[in-house]
């Protein structure tokens, strides 16, 4: 059976002055892990039994970056899945869309990870190494884009 993770792509918009289109006020939140291959990723977990997926997603929010669902958005219409090997085994991973409600909110890292950053698109998608990663943020923020 194919393992199953679950996880909130987190956005934030700055308010300021330069960034006057749309897209240039947006950062994304990568997380890089403190285990493996020290990847960045959004913060994302496996299913606990009883769960549901969205439920998972904000679990694993509030562990990996301190982050509580009374402090996101969740923004409608954006469900993705992204389905890759990992050590031979199938895994599947479903990701929402959420954008923090005050962009000076405080990340408090869980010990699964080293450090975060805040990231526009561009450089989001060089510390994202995945291709299907990278194109989901592409999508995303074509996503958020196109609905202003």
């Amino acid at each position: 059976m194919a393992v199953r993770a679950c996880g909130l792509i987190i956005y934030r918009r700055l308010q300021s002055p330069s960034a006057s289109k749309v897209a240039d006020g947006i950062e994304y939140l990568l997380l890089q892990t403190s285990y493996g291959t020290h990847h960045w990723t959004p913060p994302k977990g496996h299913v606990d039994p009883g769960e549901d997926d969205l439920q998972t997603a904000f679990r694993e929010t509030q562990e990996e970056a301190g982050l509580q669902a009374s402090q996101l958005t969740l923004i409608e219409g954006y469900k993705k899945e992204l389905h890759y090997p990992v050590r031979g085994k199938p895994k599947t991973v479903i990701y929402w869309l959420a954008e923090v409600k005050d962009c000076n909110t405080e990340i408090k890292l869980s010990e699964e990870h080293q450090a975060f950053q805040w990231l526009k698109l561009e450089d989001a998608c060089k510390f994202a190494e995945y291709e299907d990663m990278q194109a989901t943020l592409k999508e995303v923020h074509q996503f958020l884009c196109s609905k202003e």
